[in-house]
């Protein structure tokens, strides 16, 4: 087994004084490992930190393969050898090539045949052209093409760079991603107070919602459309009834939306854009509308904005103590929702009465579970799970017959949770299979009505040529 590590981990085997531990301090760029003309000094797996033009990995040296008995000290270092490749992405198979293939070189060969790791095979000490004829005798192993290198004096890392980079580049480069994400305390952030906007259409109740919950005529109410101007942060305390404990929340009111050719007047037009500054400065964001008036066209424009933004979203219907045919309006809304929101699939939906209180502590509970589902952070190791496991029940498709690979997958960033796929062809890739991942990590994962991004990429090869 290898330690735990985000970054892909090589394995480095071969029979003794082939120059694996030179190989070992070449990549690591120190002298970690001992070196000596006399075989078998390496005894224990030994691990560094290898970098490659700019692709980096775990490095594991080996001690060397020798034919003895199992209980012997050799056969106990080849036990620890073969176990070193449980867990590995890589195995770089080092073999002299001055001096050729040997018996022991092609029993490795058989060994490493059988395993599930790709074998990458290093033909070390290839100096001028004294190793050419190992090389071409070691295409009879199976491996392909052998990188020709010199640990010892530098040459070829860039041709066992081509050879790692197609096996191990995708997950170097999604561990230089993790490497680089804030790593803000999720339980700090969630224990912070919630940030909740409530926007909406003008005299939707926004207003008259706040002031309810505040039990204070803190906002000026009235039925003239369009009081509010400035959007008003208050400080708040919510008795959580399911908890019994006092939760913090920054209550953001905001000016009503108008649809943009319906906004004449200068101040009206600040007044808006000051509402969608609002909105950026929230976690969770709750879309009022007005149940006399269903769900209309300008509702949708502002639920996409909001998910646009990337905030997390609710819809609370409201004035709902004074509503027609209630239940038939909350199923309409809802397919409605649906519909013109399908790349956010089940909105969380709330009834709601800014007169009477009704569903307020409910809709308060939604949006705090809301904020925990968008600031969720999914280990790389569950994320792949769930990715091997989303690729085997439909693999992507190859158009015109080139196959697209899908290889890793990482989580970038949270509030909005946003991954990043690698692999090849990428530009080939359907948008109807972008949506089937999305879907899935927002069903499998936890992230339920949360906006997720995917971004696609393929790793740079800095040998290669434009």
């Amino acid at each position: 087994m290898v330690p735990n590590s985000s970054k892909p981990t090589v394995i480095i085997i071969g029979r003794p004084n082939v120059g694996k531990s030179t190989l070992f301090n070449r990549l690591v760029g120190k002298r970690l490992a001992l070196v000596d003309d006399q075989p078998g000094v390496t005894r224990d797996r030994r691990f560094g930190d290898a970098v490659i033009a700019g692709l980096e990995f775990q490095i594991v040296d080996t001690a060397g393969w020798e034919d003895e008995d199992a209980e012997s000290l050799p056969g106990r270092m080849r036990k620890q050898t073969e176990v070193s490749l449980e867990g590995a992405d890589a195995a770089m198979f080092v073999f002299d090539s001055r001096i050729g293939l040997t018996p022991l070189d092609e029993e490795i060969a058989r060994w490493l045949r059988e395993q599930a790791v790709p074998v990458i095979l290093v033909a070390n000490k290839a100096e001028g052209s004294q190793g050419d004829a190992g090389i071409f005798e070691s295409f009879s192993l199976g491996f392909g093409e052998p990188a020709a290198i010199s640990a010892e004096h530098g040459e070829g890392i860039a041709d066992l760079f081509d050879h790692l980079w197609p096996i191990i580049g995708a997950k170097a480069e999604a561990a230089e991603i993790e490497a680089e994400i804030d790593e803000e305390d999720e339980e700090a952030l969630l224990a912070g107070p919630l940030k909740l906007a409530i926007v909406g259409r003008p005299n939707a109740g926004k207003s008259t919602l706040i002031n309810r919950l505040l039990g204070e005529d803190r906002l000026l109410t009235g039925p003239e459309a369009g009081i509010t101007r400035d959007s008003i942060a208050i400080d708040w305390e919510w008795h959580d009834p399911r908890s019994g404990e006092d939760r913090e929340i920054r209550l953001i009111d905001t000016a009503g939306m108008r649809k943009k050719a319906q906004v004449i007047d200068k101040l009206e037009k600040l007044s808006v854009a000051d509402a969608r500054r609002a909105v950026d400065f929230a976690e969770v964001v709750v879309l009022l509308l007005d149940a006399t008036r269903g769900l209309e066209s300008q509702d949708l424009r502002i639920a996409n904005m909001v998910l646009e933004e990337g905030r997390a979203l609710m819809i609370a219907i409201n004035k709902w103590d004074v509503a027609e045919g209630a239940s038939a309006l909350f199923n309409g809304i809802r397919d409605a929702l649906n519909e013109g929101l399908a790349q956010v699939r089940g909105v969380p939906l709330f009834a709601v009465s800014a007169k009477t209180g009704k569903g307020l502590d409910q809709m308060l509970g939604g949006a705090f579970e809301l904020r925990e589902a968008w600031s969720r952070r999914v280990p790389t190791a569950a994320l792949n799970r769930w990715f091997d496991d989303a690729l085997e029940a439909n693999p992507p498709p190859a158009p015109k017959g080139k196959r697209i690979k899908l290889r890793y997958i990482t989580q970038a960033s949270i509030r909005p949770p946003r991954f990043v796929v690698f692999g090849t062809r990428l530009d080939m890739l359907p948008k109807s299979y972008e949506r089937y991942l999305v879907n899935g990590i927002r069903d499998k994962l936890g992230f339920d009505a949360v906006p997720v991004r995917v971004v696609l990429k393929s790793p740079k090869n800095p040998f290669q040529k434009d």
